[in-house]
């Protein structure tokens, strides 16, 4: 896989080693405005599309059955499997600097294990705190991480992620520990930051959206990793399209696992 990211432009001196070693002891790190606000726009007018085209069924792959209409996660929007929605898409899952943090988290050997969009609606979007990992893991043994791509200005009025930082440590899952894993929690930092950046997490750091009291969605793609040996959130082989591997290349479909 080493030489697959290589391809990609990716290596390890794309972080410094002070954001190695902070990436490593809070569990996330904010790569700063990567997207241009032309991008942005064009990126946004194409979701913009497919949350129209797909009406009821927009997120439906993430229910993992093309013959039940998907639970829509209340006070939110979502799509799915934008890797075969198009190429625009790519630069969420290709990015060397992301990888780089990525393969930091997980090691080499790494794979996307699904590339959807949320957007928290006004009113909503409040989570509780959770990891993306059903078990407890040792330090270390980390089995996904995602970035987080902000298509809006984050900010605290329009329901910003929230992040316990160092909680990557620990060994309890935040149900297990918290009395209420909804409310606010005393060492949490939100990610305030303008549209266009990214943050890169340990997905085992406990993190959630908190509510957007804002008059609009606030918006975001989030490309999320996984160590090869673990299963994807979504199947890529399941989905992918020939249109999509003609288009990406040996190097990316060995990145989606397909």
């Amino acid at each position: 896989m080493k030489d697959y990211l290589k391809l990609l432009g990716v290596r390890s001196d794309l972080l410094s080693k002070e954001e190695k070693i902070f990436l490593d002891v809070n569990g996330y790190l904010n790569l700063g405005k990567v997207l241009s606000d032309e991008q942005i726009e064009t990126i946004l007018d194409r979701i913009d599309v497919l949350l129209q085209d797909e009406g009821v069924w927009a997120g439906s792959e993430l229910a993992d059955s093309p013959h039940i209409r998907y639970p829509k996660e209340a006070g939110a929007n979502r799509l799915a499997d934008l890797v075969n929605k198009g190429g625009i898409f790519d630069l969420f899952y290709t990015n060397p600097k992301v990888l780089a943090s990525i393969a930091h988290v997980l090691g080499q050997c790494i794979k996307l294990s699904s590339l959807n969009y949320r957007a928290a609606l006004p009113g909503d979007g409040l989570q509780k705190l959770h990891v993306d990992w059903a078990e407890p893991i040792d330090s270390g043994d980390y089995k996904v991480c995602n970035s987080i791509w902000l298509l809006d200005d984050f900010t605290k009025e329009n329901g910003s992620t929230r992040i316990v930082p160092g909680t990557n440590h620990s060994k309890a899952l935040p149900q297990a520990v918290l009395k209420n894993p909804m409310a606010t929690h005393p060492d949490e930092m939100l990610i305030e930051a303008p549209a266009g950046t990214v943050v890169v997490f340990n997905s085992h750091t406990w993190h959630g959206g908190t509510k957007n009291n804002t008059k609009l969605p606030r918006r975001a793609i989030h490309s999320y990793f996984c160590r090869r040996d673990q299963p994807q959130q979504i199947d890529q082989s399941r989905y992918i399209k020939n249109e999509t591997r003609n288009r990406i290349g040996q190097v990316a479909e060995y990145l989606l696992d397909v």
